[in-house]
């Protein structure tokens, strides 16, 4: 962590974090902000620079190369799906998607340690300089509670992604660089802690850059159910599950939120988005970059995916394969795109939840209603709450098309629910990663797949490798075993 804090430290004068307000992110702001350089002793004397710094803090984690960002060899979502049983590679070239598809990920292939630690740093300065500033504030509590919530996200993704991790609080760089890791528990303890904060600091309603007075239809800047829902999760993960319920029963409860078609959801803005990120740059959501990119309906001559549209994944055969006949997620969230003469006959599958090549008009989902139901429908599940289990998973499946589940009792259910998951949030921020990690499936269930696509499953990839350098510059810093350091 040693070199990630020094350099974001000598690069804070923040036009790194400002980024392009004014040509990328208008409908992220609703309105333009100025897009000057603040400096770091100017950047906290008024709502106006707070909210550019807020911003910018947003933007980082959509942004370039980082884990929610459009590169395929970064983004999460891309590569956590070609590390489990959701896609398959197609890229002969990209080394991250070859080294994740089969299984062979080392410190060099994971640069999400340091891109999160560096947007920790940058909501930890960020929360000093709100609290600590002396400027009459009209919108101090949006701004913290912004910055709590993000902190708590990031967090979130790294435990999951690494496990123990150190639990860096401050911007001071001396001593974060000298951290050692925290238990799993105690990250938790904090991302709970961050998430109460911001639920009582956030408006119920969603908010824009210039502050709670204007609220506004974009749904891109988190607001108290937000924040709701991802405590929701947090208790899911870690097992409990009367306060994943009631977290899930706020979110659920307020009329702001509905169920849409399936043809609708990952509309802009829709009523089923909670927390969507905005694009970070003038372009498109980055499903429809990293899956469909303007390929055609079918694919023609020497035209292939990879070389031909930079699509480097498609669906896996296990995935097209857990669909129920019917399922309307499967018809209006999957692509099947034919080779034209090919023989015997052949079909690509795609991800085909952003379909929108037109620029900033889909933002990229993170917080969905239909996750909160099978959330609570799960924690229901565990409290051997039955039927209320079943009416929640019912809802999904009605939406999907499909009848009702005939799981009757606790252990059906669950396996239900996580067969429910796999099918609604295929290809979206790690689901199935995480879900076989925190069920304890994974080491089964990669163990039978890793051999259908040339791999060897060992326990130990659990986690992901911390990079070499943090290692060597952290003296009390400790490197996941199994991998190369």
């Amino acid at each position: 962590m040693l070199f990630t804090m020094r350099t974001i430290v000598k690069q804070f004068p923040i036009i790194a974090l400002l980024l392009p307000l004014l040509t990328g992110c208008k409908k992220y702001l609703d309105t333009a902000l100025p897009a000057d350089t603040i400096s770091q002793q100017n950047a906290y004397i008024s709502d106006n620079s707070i909210s550019a710094v807020v911003t910018g803090n947003f933007l980082a984690i959509g942004s370039g190369g980082n884990a929610f960002g459009g590169s395929s060899g970064s983004n999460l979502t891309n590569l956590t799906g070609l590390y489990m049983d959701e896609l398959q590679n197609l890229s002969t070239s990209s080394s991250n998607n070859i080294a994740f598809y089969k299984d062979v990920i080392q410190p060099g292939n994971t640069g999400h340690w340091t891109s999160l630690y560096k947007e920790i740093f940058s909501v930890n300065a960020a929360i000093e300089g709100i609290r600590n500033t002396t400027a009459a504030l009209y919108y101090k509590n949006q701004w913290l509670g912004e910055s709590y919530f993000t902190r708590a996200f990031l967090y979130f993704y790294l435990t999951n992604l690494y496990g123990d991790v150190p639990l860096a609080l401050t911007s001071d760089y001396a001593t974060n660089n000298v951290l050692s890791r925290a238990p799993q528990s105690q990250v938790y303890q904090q991302i709970t802690a961050d998430l109460i904060q911001a639920q009582g600091l956030l408006n119920s309603t969603y908010t824009d850059a210039y502050g709670a007075s204007t609220p506004t239809t974009h749904r891109v800047r988190p607001n108290r159910y937000a924040a709701s829902a991802l405590l929701a999760k947090a208790y899911l993960y870690t097992q409990k599950w009367d306060s994943a319920e009631a977290q899930a029963d706020s979110v659920i409860n307020n009329t702001s939120y509905a169920l849409l078609p399936t043809s609708q959801v990952f509309t802009s803005n829709g009523k089923e988005t909670i927390w969507a990120l905005a694009p970070y740059t003038n372009s498109s959501a980055n499903g429809y970059a990293l899956y469909v990119n303007g390929m055609p309906a079918t694919l023609t001559g020497s035209s292939t995916p990879a070389g031909t549209y930079t699509v480097l994944a498609c669906m896996d055969t296990a995935l097209v394969n857990a669909f129920e006949p019917g399922d309307n997620r499967f018809t209006n969230w999957v692509r099947s795109v034919p080779v034209a003469g090919s023989s015997p006959a052949f079909t690509y599958y795609f991800p085909y939840k952003y379909s929108s090549a037109a620029v900033n008009s889909v933002n990229d989902m993170i917080l969905r209603l239909a996750e909160i139901y099978l959330i609570r429908a799960e924690a229901r599940a565990h409290l051997n709450n039955i039927s209320g289990s079943q009416s929640d998973l019912n809802m999904v499946r009605t939406r999907a098309g499909l009848p009702n589940t005939t799981a009757a009792d606790q252990a059906s259910l669950l396996a239900a629910i996580a067969k429910e998951r796999r099918v609604e949030l295929f290809t979206e921020c790690s689901n199935r990663f995480f879900d076989l990690k925190r069920t304890g499936t994974i080491d089964a269930v990669m163990t039978a797949f890793a051999p259908q696509k040339g791999a060897t499953w060992s326990s130990f990839m659990q986690l992901f490798p911390i990079p070499t350098n943090d290692l060597l510059q952290d003296p009390n810093l400790t490197p996941n075993p199994g991998y190369q350091q």
